[in-house]
């Protein structure tokens, strides 16, 4: 019997370590791959890097592409929070710049032209009459070398591309790398560091389109509270080009600076909004540039999901998917409705290479580009 007893004793000891054993070697590895098809001959991988929460990023080698994201809500329940396409032809052919790099300059240039040390450079017009994103086959169309690691705890992908010497237009060898890591603390942080052996002009970014009801929700991002640490923006002309006009938002529809919902006034009369079919512009971000700072807090109440964003850059690009109409087919069978994504792309200026006024996005030889952006996930 005292044998009995001491067996007994013992057993929620030898239970608990034994659910402890099977929790660890069922727990997610911190990096993982597989194949996710080719371009022109390339084979194109798909990275999953999870944190010990097991918030999960899965990223892609063809343009930097983050495909799915997944994070908690309020009762530890995961969703995938970011829209996408279901394979690399969609992705070449299809997506609006589904979550990925757009480069060598994202957004607008006027008339596909701009002029540095005295020469006039052409790019391709293809968002009529301008160029949009580095041009027909820009970073998002690329395939780069990928490194995946753990380092200091953190599953980590880092993203090098080298565009030659004229590619789409653009003066100058570039060398870019971009880091992803999942941290510790439930964020997807993103370095960006560059060089280039010619002057020449670069604007990276991250196009993400976030739902934190889950991509797959079938519901508009309208009812998502947005705040901006934002008191100014960029107005525009009919096509979407800066005006050199830097604009306080107060009294105005594009004023974030207390949070509200998105789609609270995105009806309004107001020239700005019809001009981008809603909210489609660039807004100067509070504080000094180079300096990691707040840009903007989202929060789902019905989830509880918060993103809060951070960066080192000028401006950020609040667009919200005016132009998904319910026809694109995405990932998982899902069709996409209007405004079932918003974009939050931390850049330089719009036009900047023809906009004196607005900071330089000049990169020189010797100089070295570099940019951090961190979207924080947390749950109230």
């Amino acid at each position: 019997m005292p044998y009995a007893m001491g067996m007994n004793a013992r057993l929620p000891i030898l239970t608990s370590t034994l659910l402890l054993t099977m929790a660890l070697s069922h727990a997610a590895d911190p990096i993982s791959q597989k194949p996710f098809g080719e371009l022109n001959g390339q084979a194109v991988t798909a990275y999953t890097l999870t944190n010990a929460h097991g918030m999960s990023a899965e990223i892609l080698d063809l343009g930097g592409i983050v495909r799915r994201l997944h994070v908690a809500d309020k009762d530890g329940k995961m969703a995938d929070i970011v829209l996408g396409c279901k394979d690399v032809d969609s992705y070449i052919n299809d997506s609006p710049y589904f979550g990925c790099i757009t480069g060598r300059y994202a957004n607008r240039i006027a008339n596909g032209k701009f002029t540095l040390d005295e020469k006039t450079y052409t790019l391709a017009t293809n968002n009529d009459p301008n160029h949009l994103h580095g041009g027909n086959v820009g970073f998002n169309k690329k395939v780069w070398k990928a490194e995946a690691a753990v380092k200091d705890g953190d599953p980590t992908l880092t993203l090098t591309y080298v565009s030659p010497d004229g590619e789409e237009g653009y003066p100058g060898e570039l060398t870019s790398v971009v880091t992803y890591s999942v941290t510790k603390d439930n964020a997807l942080k993103i370095t960006y560091k560059a060089t280039t052996d010619k002057p020449t002009v670069l604007n990276l970014t991250h196009h993400g389109y976030f739902n934190l009801a889950g991509h797959d929700s079938g519901k508009t991002i309208l009812d998502h509270d947005l705040q901006l640490h934002c008191d100014a923006f960029t107005p525009t002309d009919a096509t979407a080009i800066p005006t050199g006009e830097i604009r306080k938002v107060a009294g105005t529809p594009f004023d974030f600076t207390k949070p509200h919902a998105i789609g609270a006034r995105v009806d309004a009369e107001n020239q700005q909004l019809t001009y981008g079919k809603g909210y489609d512009h660039n807004f100067v971000i509070n504080g000094e540039a180079g300096t990691l700072r707040p840009v903007a807090r989202v929060v789902h109440a019905p989830s509880g999901r918060v993103m809060e964003m951070q960066s080192d850059d000028h401006g950020v690009q609040l667009y919200i998917g005016n132009f998904l109409d319910g026809s694109f087919e995405g990932k998982d069978g899902v069709t996409y409705q209007h405004r079932q994504g918003f974009c939050l792309e931390c850049q330089r200026h719009p036009d900047t290479p023809n906009q004196a006024s607005f900071p330089s996005a000049v990169l020189r030889p010797g100089e070295t580009y570099t940019k951090t952006t961190v979207y924080q996930f947390s749950t109230q």
